[in-house]
């Protein structure tokens, strides 16, 4: 792999899905991709579930590491995975684009947001095999 492609995981609100799948990124995949999330409607902040349940499972500091991200902030994407946000996902270009239909677990308890991390670790898996074979 000459060069890091470059992974948008993107949501309206960048609040929960979306800055988990970055983090979790960051944590498991650093080596083989770059990892950032965005959304377009930053006005609800990050989940404090996810805070919360990031820092449990990871040891890893949302709040610290990690900020809401406007989508017109980001450079140049290779890789753009909406999580599931129904109507209206932010567009960016990019040069892949795969929707990952997550339901949004704000809100919910604590297991709906295991089963949501669970969901974000598998398709990560295959997102590393897929930049495996096209990078």
């Amino acid at each position: 792999m000459s060069h890091l492609p470059s992974v948008a995981f993107v949501c309206v609100h960048n609040s929960c899905r979306s800055q988990m799948a970055e983090a979790i990124a960051k944590l498991k995949y650093r080596d083989s991709m770059s990892a950032y999330s965005a959304g377009t409607d930053l006005s609800r902040g990050i989940n404090q579930d996810a805070i919360r349940l990031i820092k449990k499972i990871y040891d890893y500091d949302l709040a610290q590491e990690q900020s809401n991200t406007h989508i017109n902030d980001l450079d140049s994407i290779d890789i753009v995975i909406t999580m599931g946000c129904n109507v209206s996902c932010p567009s960016l270009q990019s040069t892949y684009r795969f929707d990952w239909g997550l339901d949004d677990p704000s809100g919910q308890g604590d297991k709906e947001f295991q089963t949501t991390i669970e969901m974000i670790e598998e398709k990560l898996r295959d997102l590393n095999k897929f930049i495996q074979e096209n990078y």
